[in-house]
This record gives structure tokens, C-alpha cells and sequence, in this order.
């Protein structure tokens, strides 16, 4: 059975997720310049450090467009599925970007906490521009996160998650800069590199989770309990369907593939066995959202009484 969606609604989905990761590229290139930039003309080592993990943004959101383009080639003799599994890998690399950016940031201010309580430099704290391009990245990053998980509801893409992930981890990184650049100008310098620890342990738990999810995609991990039993809450409506023996799903990008085993009357003919088996393809296809293909065998169960209409040879 061929895909639920057309072609036309393929294409439109990986559009939509291409933008997603086109604005956040051209966000983050803006927010990392102007980071890094006034976080050393303004002396704000939590600012430059936020600037750091926009760096490396850019760098993975160029690696991510790669991918996300590469997701929407056809299937083809080696990949039968099509390569929708990309979007997995790429959502890893995001990852993996995200979780090194978060250690690199973290021992640098560790460092500088350590050379302010033992050099005892006189400081004024960051300068007052610092706090203005914080606030700034606050509100900007707040309406991105918004509108990319957004896109990401209404086109089932982990890599789109994984960015609308990343855009909420920079409100929290931009906050603790902000905190940390204005308690520096009242006199506790230390405070603002602190911020920038802070910001590196949101960063890595973030990283993190992202990792979490993509390989649990990557490594065929079975269904939950919601969708396992959403299957089986359809079949149940099926006719001829006596027994559900076993239920496997596989990850494929944003799509499913299901493998089921069920139960039929014994003593029905191939046939009618191969009806059952497709109503309960078709159906389960109707009725399950990003659902691709449906592979259904059967087994006889001799002796079985139907408890639902007998299905027609």
C-alpha cells in the first residue's frame, strides 16, 4: 500500500521544514556576530559565551540544511523507505553540536571565575550595550521558538523539534547573560562569567535531550504505549480480526512503518484471509497519522467463534 500522503503534500512538508531551518540559520549568523562581537567590546565574558553557542549554531545549521535537503530524495533500490531517516541524523548532529558547544563554554568560565577571585582585576562589569543586545536576543529567540515548533506540530519533522529545542535553550542562555551582565555592573564581576556556567549547563542538558530522542529514532526503539495502543484500538474495529499477537513500528524521519501479527478464524480461505489482512492495512492507514506502510501477517486460530461480523469471501 502505497503512502497516505501525495507527492504534493511530501514536497510542501519538506519546504516548510527547510524554511524553518533557513530563518533560524540567518538568526543565528545576526545573534553570533553581534554575541561575540560586543561581548568582547563590552567585556561580558556570559555574553561572548552566548555568542560562542551561536556560533556554533550556524555551523550546524548549515550541516542540518544539508540533510534536511538529502531527506527529500525519492526512494529508491537501497533505500526503499526513502532517506526521511536523515532528518534523524541530522537531528544528532544538532546534538552533538549543542553538547560540545555546552563543555567548551562551561571550562571557559570556569576559568574566568577563577583568574577574577584569585587575580582580583578591578572591574566596572560589561558595558551597558551588553545588556541591551541580551534583552534583544531574548525577545527574538522567544518569537522563533514560538513559530518553529510551530512548524514543527504541523510537519512531524525531529530535526525541526530539535532546532524550536535549541531557539528555547537560547532564552535561557540570553536570560542568565542578562542576569549575569547586570549584577556585574553593581559590583559582583564574578557573577557574570557564573552566568556563563550557567548558560553551558542549559546548553548541555538540552544537547542532551535532543541526542536522547534522535537516536531513539535511529535505534528502532518500539512503539509507546499510546501508539501501540491507538493500533490496536483500530483494529479492534476491524472485521475478522480475532486476536493482535504482536505490533512493531519502525521510524522512518517523521514517518511510520508497521509490522503486525494477528489472529484470524481458522477456518476461513486465503482468500478471505487476505481480506482481513488488507482492512486492517487500509484502515490502520486512515486512521494513523504519518503511517507509510502496513505489513500484516496472519496466523489461524482453530476453533476460534467470530465475535464480529463474518467478513465476505
Amino acid at each position: 500500500m502505497e503512502e497516505p500522503l501525495s507527492p504534493v503534500d511530501a514536497e510542501q512538508r519538506r519546504r516548510k521544514s527547510m524554511l524553518a531551518v533557513q530563518v533560524g540559520l540567518v538568526a543565528n549568523v545576526l545573534l553570533a556576530v553581534l554575541k561575540a562581537l560586543f561581548g568582547i567590546l563590552g567585556h561580558s565574558p556570559a555574553l561572548l559565551a552566548d555568542g560562542i553557542n551561536s556560533t556554533s549554531d550556524v555551523a550546524y545549521g548549515v550541516v542540518v540544511s544539508i540533510f534536511v535537503r538529502l531527506s527529500g530524495k525519492p526512494a529508491d533500490h537501497e533505500h526503499p523507505y526513502g532517506h526521511d531517516q536523515l532528518e534523524s541524523v541530522a537531528a544528532v548532529v544538532v546534538g552533538a553540536f549543542v553538547v560540545t558547544t555546552a563543555i567548551a563554554i562551561f571550562w571557559h568560565t570556569i576559568d574566568t571565575i577563577y583568574e577574577l577571585l584569585t587575580v582580583r582585576q578591578e572591574t566596572g562589569g560589561a558595558d551597558l550595550i551588553t545588556l541591551w543586545i541580551a534583552l534583544f536576543v531574548i525577545g527574538l529567540k522567544l518569537y522563533l521558538t514560538v513559530w518553529t515548533y510551530g512548524v514543527s506540530r504541523r510537519v512531524g519533522s525531529g530535526v525541526v523539534l530539535a532546532l524550536a529545542q535549541d531557539h528555547r535553550n537560547d532564552i535561557f542562555a540570553s536570560s542568565a547573560a542578562a542576569v549575569g551582565i547586570f549584577f556585574g555592573r553593581q559590583g559582583y564581576p564574578w557573577i557574570d562569567p557564573l552566568a556563563g556556567a550557567v548558560v553551558s549547563l542549559i546548553i548541555l542538558h538540552t544537547g542532551v535531550e535532543i541526542l536522547r530522542s534522535a537516536t531513539a529514532d535511529l535505534m528502532d526503539t518500539l512503539p509507546g504505549k499510546e501508539l501501540a495502543g491507538k493500533i490496536r484500538a483500530v483494529l479492534a474495529e476491524v472485521a475478522g480480526v480475532l486476536e493482535i499477537e504482536e505490533v512493531h513500528a519502525h521510524r522512518f524521519g517523521p514517518y511510520l512503518v508497521v509490522n503486525l501479527t494477528i489472529g484470524i478464524d481458522g477456518a476461513l480461505s486465503l482468500a478471505q484471509g487476505d481480506q482481513i489482512a488488507t482492512a486492517a492495512e487500509e484502515t490502520l492507514l486512515s486512521r494513523i497519522e504519518n503511517l507509510r506502510r502496513v505489513y500484516v501477517h496472519y496466523h489461524p486460530i482453530q476453533g476460534a467463534v467470530l465475535t464480529r461480523p463474518e467478513v465476505e469471501p
